[in-house]
């Protein structure tokens, strides 16, 4: 779905906080007045059409019943990434921030600069508000998809910042420990986090950038996963990509043209514990470590076998194309089943899951190597679910039993609350602070 390129003016702009945040004063200090510049915005929008291809042009509503950047159309690009809220802000300055994140990221999808001034029309004496990197390459099909941590509601040490306890719903639990688990708490967690996709990683990682910056002085980056290459679809007309084992991945996976679908497994129904979170999501994000160079190894068939799929098609192991249903009662000439039961798709298998499915929407990542040489590499891991439980459910029987198991390694694990949309005039969450 595209929208307008033009904001509708009901946001005011940023606060006192953000704009000192842009220009490198977040903690404080003075910062001259600045007025509104709608050629600057003009100028913008005329830089990234005139750019060559459809995708750079492509706009997705920022406004709506769910966030975007959900069951959009999944774009190749992600940069992620997970906020502390620093100590000394308090429940005005946390709405304070929200807002300001509202306003930017709605401009920032539009393929606008951060602010009116922007990256160039701020004046000679005081740094862009806009780090200018994303001029010239329109919206990209950016998405940004906001999400709150159990932290945010009650921190470690059970405190009760923001007033907001009382709105944490009973559904929104922790994931448990699993067999292939060996996290890094550098790499988990988080009071806040951003999901930035596009087409173009420039414009994520712009996105990112600057919501870091208008954050200065209230939340602190706490962790951040680039991602390329999506290793799912969330649309019928995406073909299935594939992950760096060279699989297809994500076959199964829930689409934006399934609506009944998506009531059942993906959005916050009205009956749970917050009725006033209907329509959100929860994002459960696992950082999955690969062992590539080990996979590279391993003989085709045995590949297969540990999948449960043809690794050229996507096909079961029991017969017909990528989408054909798999047959798991199905068996060879020797009376061997042909979809082992400790395969990756048989364990995973709705039908073995209480019926359980989830929306994926993972990307590829390279993080350079480690000191032998090997690749550190693998799968940034999101799903979206209508409770974190359910998630625990299916990965506790793929932990168990899965023969990919042996393969991978989870580095890294957060899970957030992602509320529903807003309309313009609201701001992100305001559902949880009773606004």
């Amino acid at each position: 779905m595209t929208g307008s390129a033009e904001p509708t003016g009901e946001h005011p702009g940023l606060s006192r906080r953000g704009f000192l945040g842009l220009v490198g004063l977040g903690g404080g200090g003075v910062a001259a007045g600045y007025l509104a510049r709608g050629a600057q915005d003009a100028g913008a929008r005329d830089a990234g059409a005139q750019r060559d291809g459809g995708s750079e042009d492509e706009i997705f509503d920022f406004f709506g019943e769910h966030q975007a950047g959900i069951i959009t159309p999944q774009q190749n690009q992600m940069h992620f990434a997970s906020f502390t809220v620093n100590e000394e802000t308090g429940r005005d300055q946390l709405i304070e921030l929200l807002r300001d994140w509202t306003y930017a990221a709605n401009r920032m999808s539009m393929g606008l600069d951060v602010t009116v001034a922007g990256a160039f029309g701020g004046g000679t004496y005081l740094p862009p508000e806009d780090t200018g990197e994303a001029r010239g390459f329109g919206a990209a099909g950016l998405t940004l998809t906001f999400g709150m941590g159990p932290s945010l509601f009650r921190d470690e040490r059970d405190r009760d910042r923001f007033g907001i306890a009382h709105a944490m719903p009973e559904e929104f639990t922790s994931l448990p420990k699993m067999v292939n688990d060996f996290m890094d708490p550098a790499r988990s967690g988080g009071d806040l986090c951003v999901q930035a996709c596009a087409h173009d990683p420039q414009v994520a990682v712009h996105a990112i950038r600057n919501l870091t910056r208008i954050a200065m002085g209230r939340a602190t980056l706490k962790w951040a996963q680039l991602g390329f290459g999506r290793s799912s679809s969330t649309s019928v007309e995406q073909q299935t990509p594939r992950n760096l084992f060279g699989q297809k991945d994500g076959t199964n996976n829930l689409k934006a043209e399934q609506p009944e679908e998506l009531e059942e497994h993906v959005w916050i129904p009205p009956s749970s514990s917050a009725p006033a979170l209907a329509g959100g999501t929860y994002l459960i994000a696992r950082r999955i470590s690969m062992g590539i160079e080990v996979w590279d190894g391993v003989q085709l068939g045995e590949q297969e076998r540990v999948t449960g799929r043809n690794k050229d098609e996507g096909a079961p192991l029991s017969g017909g194309e990528e989408f054909t249903a798999p047959d798991f009662t199905a068996k060879d000439e020797k009376g061997a089943l042909l979809i082992d039961k400790r395969s990756h798709l048989a364990r995973v298998h709705p039908d073995f899951n209480d019926g359980i499915a989830m929306l994926r929407r993972g990307y590829n990542f390279v993080d350079g190597n480690d000191a032998q040489g090997r690749l550190d590499a693998g799968l940034f891991f999101i799903a979206f679910v209508r409770e974190p439980g359910r998630f625990a459910r299916v990965h506790k029987n793929m932990a168990r039993d899965d023969m990919f198991i042996e393969y991978l390694k989870t580095t890294g694990s957060a899970v957030f609350l992602v509320p529903p949309g807003i309309s313009d005039g609201q701001y992100l969450g305001h559902q949880v602070f009773g606004d």
